[in-house]
């Protein structure tokens, strides 16, 4: 149970950046210093968990005879191609920001949030492509029920497709595809590894990567000891420490197929923020749309668990 609290936990911890996001924009602030804020907070979390996670060990080690420290089993088997690896894991998340926020620019966070659901069958779709075979009749009918759920959620059949940014949609839609690649790579990518550990240096390569494209400019010119600091802090908090270490926790453990499903969490949690904090206007259609999103993503492990075990594997990963 605590695994599925954990992916659950961090699932409703990524709903709420759109809206601090939108809030950050709102005070003039950019997608460089937005996002760097944010992984910068993260990696100082993230280390100082990692840090407490190892003397909290060596004190056990210490105190107790014969007995070797989980800690520092894991740590010898860190080596750098493993940390390479993670820090490689790490960076889907930092392009998943990138695009998800500069999306948030043109269409509105409800919008940008059902967009970038699309990993559910974006992840069919690779699946199929993988390992050359074509989606089974649940498959289908789980398409189906997104694609329809998608239209009435972003509200297109109300407004038309013609009053929405083309470029925001392609960034949303690109959003889901990187963020697909995270949950595939957070669950496979050293699984043996201490959860901690694994956070920490999946956070720090997002990082590195980010330094590469935006240069932290904003550690020196003295922006970051304003408002700034306070949305970093919270994005940082709930986008790269919370969702990345509670993934890690839970996802070996639960599977990718209920790791998806309890992701969808994500969704309800972002449209009511953007709802109530952002006073967007969701209407009965469009929460009928989110609902059938839902399903949709739920829909291929109901099935597992009410026909059996039969192609479990296929629509598991048909649902990460």
């Amino acid at each position: 149970m605590k695994y599925l609290i954990s992916v659950l936990v961090g699932a409703m911890s990524y709903g709420i950046l759109s809206t601090i996001v939108v809030l950050a924009y709102g005070q003039g602030y950019k997608l460089g210093e937005v996002v760097g804020t944010q992984l910068l907070t993260g990696c100082i979390l993230a280390w100082l968990l990692a840090l407490y996670t190892k003397l909290r060990a060596n004190r056990k080690q210490r105190g107790t005879a014969n007995l070797t420290a989980p800690a520092k089993a894991v740590a010898t088997r860190l080596t750098w191609k493993h940390r390479v690896l993670l820090m490689l894991a790490g960076a889907p998340t930092v392009v998943t920001g990138l695009l998800y926020y500069q999306s948030l620019r043109y269409i509105p966070a409800s919008l940008a949030i059902i967009l970038l659901f699309q990993f559910t069958w974006i992840s069919v779709l690779i699946q199929a492509v993988s390992k050359r075979q074509r989606p089974d009749k649940i498959t289908v009918l789980t398409l189906i029920l997104l694609f329809g759920g998608t239209l009435l959620a972003a509200g297109i059949l109300n407004q038309g497709a013609a009053e929405f940014n083309l470029l925001g949609l392609m960034l949303g839609l690109l959003s889901a595809v990187s963020y697909s690649m995270f949950i595939i790579f957070s669950g496979k990518a050293v699984p043996s590894a201490h959860p901690a550990y694994r956070s920490a240096w999946m956070v720090t390569g997002g990082l590195v990567l980010l330094c590469i494209l935006f240069p932290p400019t904003f550690l020196f010119n003295g922006m970051l000891w304003g408002p700034l600091l306070l949305f970093g802090f919270l994005l940082g908090l709930f986008g790269a420490f919370i969702p990345p270490l509670l993934f890690a926790i839970g996802v070996p453990h639960i599977g990718g197929g209920m790791a998806g499903i309890l992701g969808a969490v994500e969704l309800p949690v972002a449209v009511l923020m953007s709802s109530f904090v952002l006073q967007e206007h969701v209407s009965l259609l469009q929460w009928t749309g989110v609902v059938l999103v839902l399903l949709g993503v739920v829909l291929p492990e109901l099935y597992k668990l009410r026909w059996g075990n039969g192609n479990t594997q296929a629509v598991s990963s048909s649902s990460v």
